[in-house]
């Protein structure tokens, strides 16, 4: 039995984490902690298998003396550090939320887990030898590309907004905890997840809640920005590859090999509504979309080379990205999360 520690873990991909970890192994106990700022709720956490083997602490992972208390009083055996703002335009608005989150969070979280696991650099207590510290990350980190090419773990940092500048430097952060320290750290980069429990500020459920309430979609532009899909749940089994069997040290990109513009992404959606909850009026959904000014600093594609966890790992994604994009249309329309 493991008792792992899980950041972020109300939020998005932190929860479907939870649910995963809990369903792979069952006698392990989970612990997350999560300040339930806007984009994390107790309700992600509601249906995860096993209840009474999971701990939900409100709090920031900025607070040293709450992170310390906790390695403290729980012998934690994994650190997944989810935890982050990650809304592109809120932190054009707001930069300075997403310093102190995605920075000097990422800080505190390492520092905890040296002074917790480690006499000296380089040498760990012995009773913390197989602690690691699983760093994750985004491929908004790279910038952006052009028509052609694939980020891959060679990419240089090119991050164009104050969300992926922060993410970047926690990246470092977690590369010089390693070199530095000799601290059990792996990072993972992915591309777009999608799935259940996303925020309704994301591109996903904000089309399928605009265009339920009979409301524009608003989309970029011309739509034609490029991001490559990976299904939460192929996520999370990535995830746990990485921390299970990764290289001590390493960064592995997460993709699925699924780029989609985003007008198109909004089409299908649309057309997928049309079958499962038709308009009142019998018209199309795609009849709402409606493109507004570009943000700044609109990257304009992402797409990641999953090589190296493909063939270091034996990793790749299991879900078609028609069958999952159906189960989260379904997931929003059963809770009526729009």
């Amino acid at each position: 039995m493991k008792t792992i520690l899980v950041t972020g873990g109300a939020g998005f991909i932190g929860a479907n984490f939870v649910a995963y970890w809990q369903t792979a192994y069952p006698a392990d106990r989970v612990i997350t902690l999560d300040k339930l700022t806007y984009a994390g709720s107790k309700a992600n956490l509601a249906d995860i298998p096993d209840p009474t083997r999971h701990r939900l602490i409100e709090g920031d992972i900025a607070d040293m003396g709450l992170v310390h208390s906790i390695l403290e009083s729980n012998r934690i055996d994994g650190i997944f550090h989810f935890a982050a703002e990650s809304h592109v335009d809120n932190s054009i608005a707001d930069p300075g939320v997403f310093v102190q989150s995605n920075l000097v969070g990422t800080y505190t979280m390492l520092e905890a887990a040296r002074r917790h696991w480690m006499n000296a650099p380089f040498d760990t207590k012995l009773e913390y030898a197989d602690c690691r510290f699983h760093h994750v990350s985004t491929d908004e980190v790279y910038g952006s590309l052009g028509s052609s090419g694939f980020f891959t773990e060679n990419t240089s940092y090119a991050p164009n907004s104050p969300y992926s500048a922060t993410k970047a430097g926690s990246d470092f952060l977690a590369r010089a905890y390693f070199h530095t320290y000799g601290l059990n750290v792996v990072t993972t980069n992915c591309s777009n997840n999608y799935g259940p429990r996303q925020h309704r500020e994301k591109l996903i459920p904000t089309i399928i809640r605009s265009a339920l309430q009979g409301l524009p979609i608003p989309i970029y532009g011309d739509g034609q920005n490029v991001r490559d899909w990976l299904y939460v749940d192929d996520h999370c089994r990535a995830i746990d590859r990485v921390f299970s069997v990764g290289r001590s040290g390493e960064t592995y990109l997460i993709g699925a090999r699924n780029e989609w513009p985003n007008l198109r992404i909004a089409t299908t959606i649309c057309e997928r509504l049309d079958g499962l909850k038709p308009r009142p009026d019998g018209q199309s959904y795609t009849e709402q979309i409606t493109f507004v000014k570009d943000r700044p600093g609109h990257d304009v594609r992402y797409a990641i080379d999953p090589e190296k966890i493909e063939t270091e790992l034996g990793w790749r994604p299991e879900t078609d990205f028609a069958d999952g994009l159906e189960t989260t249309i379904r997931w929003y329309l059963n809770r009526g999360e729009f």
